[in-house]
């Protein structure tokens, strides 16, 4: 195999790379999104900022197929596995919250119960929206793994697809 032909392959290999992980990080979203606006399941504080990562992923995945310059590139790449990871922690983390194993790092997953106060000073502090304390899980699908749970099984299968690409783009 020629030079040019190798790097005709790690070309398309790093584009096949940095479209999975784009389209990883969207297809994650997306069902997000469609289970909180379609299906009405109200995420909690954990939730919100578990869907972070998937954000900088797609603008990691989309500047990696974009961009020509290799030392982006693999910094867009590193980034993408980074987040990834992050991803899996996360999930961990919400998880751990969910099973009682640790309290929430977040005040705002905490049911906050008020003393002292009227009915009617009750209802008038109350929040505009919705709030859902973090130990209460949602079940998407009718499965018996909480949503937290499906997104870090996800992100961690696209992180093992991922290094997968990556020691195959290695040996082209």
């Amino acid at each position: 195999m020629s030079t040019r032909e190798r790097t005709q392959a790690a070309t398309g290999l790093v584009l096949a790379l940095s479209g999975a992980l784009a389209l990883s990080g969207a297809l994650a979203l997306g069902i997000a999104y469609d289970a909180q606006y379609r299906l009405g399941m109200v995420p909690c504080e954990l939730c919100l900022v578990e869907r972070m990562p998937w954000r900088v992923l797609i603008a990691a995945g989309v500047l990696a197929a974009l961009v020509r310059q290799r030392l982006i590139r693999a910094t867009a790449l590193v980034v993408a596995f980074a987040c990834l990871i992050a991803s899996v922690g996360l999930a961990v983390l919400h998880g751990g919250v969910e099973h009682g194993w640790w309290p929430s790092p977040f005040a705002a997953c905490h049911m906050v119960v008020p003393h002292g106060l009227t009915a009617a000073e009750r209802f008038a502090n109350l929040p505009m929206q919705a709030a859902k304390p973090c130990d209460a899980p949602n079940y998407l699908w009718g499965l018996p793994v909480s949503m937290s749970a499906l997104g870090g099984l996800y992100a961690l299968a696209m992180l093992v697809l991922a290094a997968g690409m990556l020691w195959r783009l290695r040996r082209a």
